[in-house]
């Protein structure tokens, strides 16, 4: 990012804070009626840090991320406790659990060498499925494998991961839940072309991408890949990171904001953005998603 940008971020921000926490009455009267772009439009959510061990504990995690403005969370498979003490919490609070991450991807790749592992592989994308939908979520993020060497190639990652996952497809169908892809620091599908026909070749409307803003920035402006991806995006991970500090506070990298609200806009998205990642406090991850997304 350069320093103007990032000049220009921080000032929006301390701004902002200013008004909300602290500035006259007319000018927080004027910020809280400003038409926000994204509200309605972009639901925001947290990965979460784990939904919590039995039922009183995932209320009060609802309920805490529920006081800070969020829509939602975002859970686990495997990773969730009880799913009927989640649906109970859930009900209570009123706060929805929108979906899961596959949580076996990394080790038992849909890519690995050995059927075997991608057998395992498998098994877990259609049991995060299930876990989805059970409780009430609409998709699952999925890493199709690793580029590892000359037994792992890139031409096997694709291979390999679209024979799996279309296996999966049919259970995806009949629960109605969908597998998204998510672009990740994996040696796979480093350009957004790459990427739209990888997705386009599994030729199903139950897989799309999950697209990770921040993750995309180390090869390409996140904007570019939104317009080429459109429609096949489902979901957003928001992060950010910059040459100068990797991975980051939200509005401290070198994701240009303003570029990206522009291309959602003009792909007319609309749906989930879930913070991976921390800032300042929970708060400040808030404030700073309602900020960057225009929320």
């Amino acid at each position: 990012m350069d320093q103007t940008r990032r000049d220009f971020v921080k000032t929006a921000a301390i701004g902002v804070g200013a008004t909300v926490f602290g500035g006259s009455p007319l000018t927080q009267a004027a910020e809280e009626k400003r038409p926000r772009r994204n509200q309605g439009k972009i639901f925001k959510a947290d990965k979460g840090g784990g939904i919590g061990s039995d039922e009183k504990g995932m209320i009060e995690k609802l309920e805490q991320y529920q006081s800070l403005g969020f829509d939602g969370l975002e859970g686990a498979s495997p990773g969730i406790p009880d799913l009927n003490a989640l649906n109970r919490a859930m009900k209570q609070t009123g706060m929805p659990v929108h979906g899961v991450v596959d949580m076996v991807h990394w080790k038992q790749r849909l890519s690995d060498p050995d059927p075997a592992v991608r057998e395992i592989g498998r098994a877990a994308l259609e049991q995060a499925v299930l876990d989805s939908k059970a409780i009430g979520g609409t998709t699952v993020l999925l890493v199709p494998g690793r580029v590892a060497g000359e037994n792992e190639t890139h031409d096997d990652v694709w291979k390999r991961s679209i024979v799996e996952i279309r296996k999966v497809v049919p259970v995806a169908k009949r629960e109605k839940i969908k597998i998204l892809v998510e672009n990740v620091w994996n040696g796979f599908c480093e350009t957004p072309d790459e990427f739209r026909d990888y997705i386009d070749e599994i030729d199903s409307e139950w897989v799309g991408v999950y697209f990770d803003i921040g993750n995309v920035r180390k090869f390409g402006k996140p904007e570019d890949w939104i317009r080429i991806l459109g429609p096949r995006i489902g979901k957003l991970d928001v992060k950010d990171w910059g040459v100068e500090n990797g991975f980051c506070r939200l509005g401290e990298g070198d994701v240009d904001w303003p570029a990206v609200r522009e291309a959602l806009a003009e792909i007319n998205y609309t749906g989930w953005a879930t913070r991976e990642g921390r800032d300042n406090s929970l708060e400040d991850t808030a404030n700073q998603m309602d900020i960057l997304l225009d929320l």
